[in-house]
């Protein structure tokens, strides 16, 4: 049973403490004044569990804080010119501050918490909360040219422009909590039929839970209602209880990405801060720009390793040792809430097009799965990176009703175990299982490699993701837009391939090259691609390149052909060679070329190295692999 009266005094006591703490975090006094108050509706919501706890005001103030930073993150200080210059010197010294540093401040200074609860809100140890304190009051101080004594006195300054913020009546807060309640309870008799389709139960393990591979992720079944509804709804999900850090993974559970690493978090918020960017191939601060809330927190793995010097001194040398600290390893979770089902399933479309496409400079991707048993959905990328550090990258996507989960880890010098990252996303999905807006959360998970996500306008042709590395070239692979095929730069002069006529509609073709690299001449890599009307037609089109490949080995004394793979199905065929064509008697160029096959559809794809910058062989085969892969999404293709 709700009680209004201790609703109403609840409101009435605290209401101002929270705008100031709000307004001094953001500097905008109606976004302020609006999350605050929305904060309240929430409240009355869920009075019935609110009401009994002893920290109705700690529940109340990250729905309030977050609000209000989402809602001001478009101007990111905003400035009113009617405000005392006092008041303005003020929120200018605080916008110079970190968001770690400005919430320690005004929280230490404002709120009646503790430093270990305030500490615990921004996701710091309370060793390390103390010294950042110290330098945002040190840094305040420098910037609004005053004394840190008088810090406190200050921002309690900030309460003046809020003397005349009227409120409005309690009953108005209660009648639309009552009405969001409502709206609630259909949005969650939809949620509970969609989990009862998706999965037959809701699975719902803390944030603690710890499997050890796909078998042991643990499964704690709840029994979920049974409603006579068939068809998905489309319900408005609406955000109540605020994410919270502790469903975010825990040390424990990053031990599955490094058992011997040691584990330590470097951050953990809402994302609001810097460039928003913490996963890599994110595009975009949020998949959802209109989202309600995120919460991140990154870890780095790490070891101890000892570094020998050699030092002289005094005429003798020796060798100085000392242990010194070496990362190891990264990772990153980050949790995104949408408003409704609708807007979630686009983020997630989003976000697969971000990974999907990885855009990162010198990053191929070289896997993609599909997974079943975690969340709505859920698929996982596995990437390498290639340059003065080479790492591999393993990214996680799942959703959960209005929730969006990733989890990244980038391993330097090795690479995740498979299991342990299906299981990491897992375990990310039933750590906010519980939360407002989740329905499925994460059972015994079901991996299976899949085709690369469509990507790319128009699709069907190679991206630079696909690309592996180079040996001794500077910058990423650039493509050119894809154009009309009116010639191929692809085809070699033993088969001199056209896609021009001959029946093809539309052929494309595109180039991709180190525009960083000095020196790198003709160095490139190309892809034609087009449908004919007929799969016998393409048939004997492939057959007819590789004819000709074998012809011109046999008959030139100059030219080697050296067969590097030959793969042939149904619908499929690839064939791919290394050819060495000598163009004098002291110089020959080498050149590396497939040819493929999808129903209709084929494609040739040709690269030329210079010099010492080449390819693997075997990278080569892969790049033709994933050419195939990609074509059924070529415009026009049938099978």
């Amino acid at each position: 049973m709700r009680n209004p009266d201790s609703f109403d005094a609840f409101y009435a006591s605290t209401r101002d403490r929270l705008l100031h703490e709000t307004y001094a975090l953001t500097g905008d006094l109606a976004a302020a004044r609006s999350a605050v108050r929305d904060a309240y509706v929430v409240a009355w919501h869920h009075w019935r569990k609110i009401g009994a706890r002893d920290d109705r005001e700690a529940w109340l103030r990250p729905q309030a804080h977050s609000r209000a930073r989402r809602r001001h993150t478009a101007r990111l200080w905003h400035r009113d010119r009617s405000l005392p210059p006092e008041v303005q010197a003020t929120l200018d010294a605080l916008a110079k501050l970190s968001g770690v540093e400005r919430q320690l401040l005004v929280l230490t200074t404002l709120s009646p918490l503790p430093l270990t609860d305030i500490a615990r809100t921004v996701g710091l140890a309370r060793t390390e909360a103390e010294r950042t304190l110290q330098t945002a009051t040190a840094q305040f101080s420098l910037h609004r040219d005053a004394p840190s004594t008088d810090v406190r006195m200050l921002l309690e300054a900030l309460a003046e422009p809020l003397r005349d913020v009227r409120w409005p009546r309690v009953t108005i807060i209660r009648r639309n909590g009552a009405a969001r309640r409502r709206t609630h309870t259909v949005a969650g008799a939809g949620a509970a039929v969609l989990a009862l389709l998706a999965s037959g139960t809701v699975v719902a393990s803390g944030a603690g839970a710890e499997p050890t591979s796909l078998r042991d992720e643990p499964v704690t079944a709840e029994p979920s209602p049974t409603v006579p509804v068939v068809a998905e709804p489309e319900p408005v999900v609406a955000t109540t209880v605020p994410l919270a850090a502790d469903a975010l993974l825990g040390r424990d559970q990053l031990t599955r990405y490094g058992g011997r690493l040691r584990w330590a978090a470097t951050r953990t918020g809402d994302n609001l801060e810097g460039d928003g960017l913490v996963v890599p191939c994110q595009r975009e601060r949020f998949a959802d720009p209109q989202g309600t809330e995120a919460l991140t927190r990154s870890w780095e793995g790490t070891t101890r390793t000892v570094v020998r010097k050699q030092v002289r001194r005094g005429g003798k040398t020796r060798v100085q040792e000392r242990r010194v600290k070496v990362v190891r390893a990264e990772a990153t979770e980050l949790v995104e809430r949408s408003a409704d089902l609708r807007r979630a399933k686009a983020a997630y479309r989003t976000a697969l097009a971000w990974y999907a496409g990885c855009q990162d400079p010198r990053t191929q991707l070289m896997r993609t799965r599909t997974l079943g048993g975690i969340g709505d959905g859920a698929a996982q990328f596995r990437y390498r990176t290639w340059g003065k550090q080479p790492s591999t990258i393993t990214i996680g996507l799942a959703r959960s009703g209005s929730l969006l989960v990733t989890t990244a880890v980038r391993a330097i010098g090795g690479q995740v175990d498979d299991d342990a990252g299906v299981t990491g996303l897992a375990a990310a999905v039933n750590g906010v299982c519980g939360t407002d807006g989740a329905l499925t959360c994460g059972g015994r998970p079901r991996a299976s490699v899949a085709d690369p996500v469509r990507v790319g306008d128009p699709p069907g042709l190679l991206s630079s993701a696909d690309l592996p590395p180079v040996e001794v070239v500077r910058g990423p692979w650039v493509g050119t837009e894809p154009v009309r095929a009116r010639s191929n730069l692809a085809a070699t002069r033993c088969d001199n391939t056209s896609f021009a006529g001959q029946g093809f509609t539309r052929p494309l073709t595109r180039t991709f090259v180190f525009p960083e690299s000095p020196r790198s001449g003709q160095l490139g890599l190309s892809q034609t691609a087009g449908t004919l009307p007929s799969a016998a037609r393409a048939r004997q089109f492939v057959q007819g390149v590789a004819a000709s490949i074998r012809r011109c080995g046999e008959e030139n004394a100059g030219t080697s052909v050296s067969a590097l793979a030959t793969r042939r199905g149904k619908h499929q065929e690839l064939s791919a060679w290394a050819l060495s064509i000598e163009v004098s008697d002291t110089q020959s160029f080498p050149f590396l070329m497939a040819i493929l096959r999808d129903g209709r559809t084929v494609s040739q794809v040709g690269f030329t190295p210079v010099g010492s910058m080449t390819m693997a062989r075997p990278d080569f085969v892969a790049v033709a692999q994933r050419a195939l892969e990609r074509l059924s999404d070529l415009p026009g293709h049938r099978r």
